[in-house]
């Protein structure tokens, strides 16, 4: 049996309380959307399907180091996007305006890590976005209107976690298994 983790940065959680508060009203709009839960927000730097359970603890001290030397840095959440484009969305998103270098420079030290300790990476090219809703491809402009509307959110990011994601009936599952503060 193996588990299902993931490294990201949370979002602070006066900041999730606006996204949600403005996203609430709109979510009836689209009832074959499947929306993520707040409290499960969040921007993955290396998504990992499939980690032994022996290798929970190793990839914890790594994670440890690379939390060790890197510094906190700024962040800034605003606009929306959607994947793989706006004319066939299958993924919505909020945008990462300001720190994707650092946010891509942390993501990279974080899939290093979890490769050095023998972890399967999963995914290609690192795209910072924190993802709001799931369908089936559809043209997304309007929603990308909406979504520039979503009030900006900026902060340090002075730390990201380790958590464990399990498949519920009602969508993902999230239990953090550590933090590590940077610097």
């Amino acid at each position: 049996m193996t588990e299902r983790l993931f490294v990201a940065v949370l979002p602070p959680r006066d900041v999730v309380e606006t996204w949600d508060a403005f996203l609430a009203p709109r979510r009836d709009a689209e009832p074959d959307f499947r929306w993520t839960v707040p409290q499960g927000w969040h921007l993955t730097c290396a998504f990992l399907p499939t980690v032994p359970p022996a290798l929970v603890d190793p990839l914890d001290e790594a994670l440890s180091e690379v939390a060790a030397r890197a510094a906190a840095f700024d962040l800034r959440i605003a606009g929306g996007g959607a994947l793989p484009d706006p004319g066939r969305a299958k993924v919505l998103f909020l945008r990462v305006a300001e720190g994707t270098e650092d946010l891509g420079r942390l993501a990279t030290r974080c899939r290093h890590a979890a490769s050095g300790c023998g972890i399967e990476v999963e995914g290609g090219r690192f795209r910072p976005h924190l993802t709001i809703a799931r369908t089936r491809p559809f043209s997304a402009r309007r929603w990308l209107t909406i979504l520039d509307a979503v009030p900006s959110a900026a902060w340090t990011v002075d730390r990201f976690a380790l958590v464990r994601s399990r498949s519920l009936p009602g969508g993902a599952g999230y239990q953090i298994l550590g933090e590590y503060a940077l610097g």
